[in-house]
């Protein structure tokens, strides 16, 4: 196996540890009166470790990247239909499919809470770790990389729902006051970017590069992912200079490159190699929740609940000739790359076959709602993309064309000359189909009211941008979390 990186964490009996593994309401709570207690034990360094493996392993649970996260990202756009039987809704992916979503629907509830927990966290992890008397060299490096992870989950949480609390301090749960004011009340975007920003800053300038890594330790956050993750925040705000900028130097450090397989990229084989740049990190022991259970084919036999079904409109998008096609869409019958069969008795007649984990050729275990599937959440190509976008924004068209065609000529596919900004973003659906970016850059470049419509949807302009605060959360704020247009 290719990953090496588990998120073993602490488990002793004290009060800052169990804090990293209840809900969103104990993570803020951490008692003072044991304060001493936990800066002695947390002195060693093997400790402040774990302590910082407790957020990472926040993202292996199911409010995090599971079925929540593949309604919102994945089912709500022109790659992706609800998948499974007509009369399973999977509580809320119809109305996800069909943009009929409110602010009831357990999806958007799950999201928020899910990352407003890493980012508590962080913030329990931060306070600690700013006391502890540790090498140097490895503070710096904790640091770095939890306030890479605090930055990745603001993220998610801009993109998907615009104006949200900013809170980067520890928290006591019995401070009304703060919370009120902090926890209960939304920050501008533009705020939020901007402490994204400034914890990829200090990351960047705190974390090793990928390759001065041990074995142990790959797929921990380098200076590499805060990189690029900056250049993607840059991307999203139409800052084509920087996104330019840090996008050029993630290329420019030599530690990435594109694999000669398209295929085998979100296959085991393909984990935390030269394409990687960031992956959750999942193991046998220690699995992902949800995430291939939910989108493997249902029928039988049984390898799943069926979600999340490549579209006809994605599939029908590729030029002819395209092999990205076929390593993104498993078509039903066929034989699967492991030498698998699937069986016209399966619902669909198509599959996300980047969420395909092999029971043949891979790790595997049995258990189907956790496995050791990594997650890849920041790619090379996606570099060479953001390049591209910014280059063309820029009028650098030479440049745009130069990074598109490495693209291209990686699965085979002809040059291109005289690139146009639809045949970058037509590159960036087909190298990053069902990534859980699609809906994100239909937003992002103006471009999801056509592409709804043309998918037999209804986009909303000046509405469905965002997603809607769940009423959850506006209920426990006493009403002082404003709701979006909806």
């Amino acid at each position: 196996m290719n990953k090496k990186f588990s998120y073993k964490a602490i488990t002793g009996a004290l009060i800052v540890m169990a804090a990293m593994t209840l809900s969103c309401d104990d993570d803020l709570n951490v008692d003072p009166q044991n304060a001493i207690n936990e800066i002695d034990f947390l002195n060693n360094p093997d400790n402040a470790v774990q302590l910082v493996n407790g957020v990472y392993n926040k993202m292996l649970d199911y409010d995090m990247y599971s079925f929540s996260w593949i309604g919102m990202t994945s089912i709500t756009s022109d790659d992706a239909d609800k998948g499974s039987t007509p009369s399973d809704t999977g509580t809320d992916k119809q109305k996800m499919d069909a943009l009929t979503f409110d602010a009831s629907d357990i999806s958007f509830n799950d999201v928020w809470k899910g990352r407003y927990a890493g980012i508590y966290r962080t913030n329990n992890a931060l306070f600690y770790l700013e006391q502890l008397s540790i090498d140097a060299t490895l503070k710096n490096r904790l640091i770095g990389e939890t306030k890479f992870l605090r930055a990745l989950f603001y993220f998610d949480l801009v993109r998907c729902f615009g104006d949200v609390p900013i809170v980067v301090e520890r928290i006591d749960l019995n401070d009304t006051e703060t919370i009120n004011e902090v926890v209960f009340i939304r920050r501008p975007k533009a705020d939020v970017y901007a402490q994204i920003e400034a914890d990829l800053t200090d990351a960047m300038n705190k974390l090793p590069l990928k390759s001065q890594y041990n074995q142990n330790d790959l797929g921990r956050a380098t200076k590499g992912a805060a990189q690029a993750l900056l250049a993607k925040a840059h991307l999203y705000q139409q800052e084509w200079n920087e996104a330019f900028d840090m996008a050029g130097q993630v290329i420019a450090s030599g530690e990435y490159g594109l694999l000669p397989n398209y295929a085998e990229v979100w296959r085991e084989v393909g984990e935390n190699q030269r394409e990687s740049i960031f992956e959750v990190q999942a193991t046998l022991t220690k699995g992902l929740s949800g995430y291939t259970d939910v989108q493997g084919p249902r029928g039988t036999p049984d390898l799943g609940w069926g979600f999340n079904t490549p579209s006809v409109n994605l599939s029908n998008s590729y030029a002819a000739g395209d092999p990205r096609r076929q390593a993104t869409i498993m078509y039903v019958p066929g034989v699967l790359w492991d030498g698998f069969i699937a069986p016209t008795t399966w619902n669909n007649p198509r599959y996300n076959y980047k969420a395909y984990q092999s029971s043949i050729a891979e790790s595997w275990n049995g258990n189907k709602g956790e496995t050791a599937k990594n997650l890849r959440l920041l790619k090379y190509s996606d570099i060479l993309l953001i390049r591209a976008e910014a280059a063309y924004q820029m009028g650098n068209t030479s440049e745009a064309e130069d990074r598109i065609n490495e693209i291209r000529t990686r699965v085979g596919l002809g040059e291109i000359s005289g690139i146009t900004l639809q045949q970058i973003y037509n590159e960036r659906r087909w190298e990053m189909a069902m990534e859980h970016d699609r809906w994100f850059d239909l937003v992002r470049t103006g471009q999801a009211q056509a592409a709804m419509a043309a998918d037999g949807k209804t986009f909303i302009v000046g509405k469905h941008e965002v997603f809607p605060i769940p009423d959850p959360q506006i209920a426990v704020s006493g009403g002082r979390l404003t709701q979006n247009n909806y």
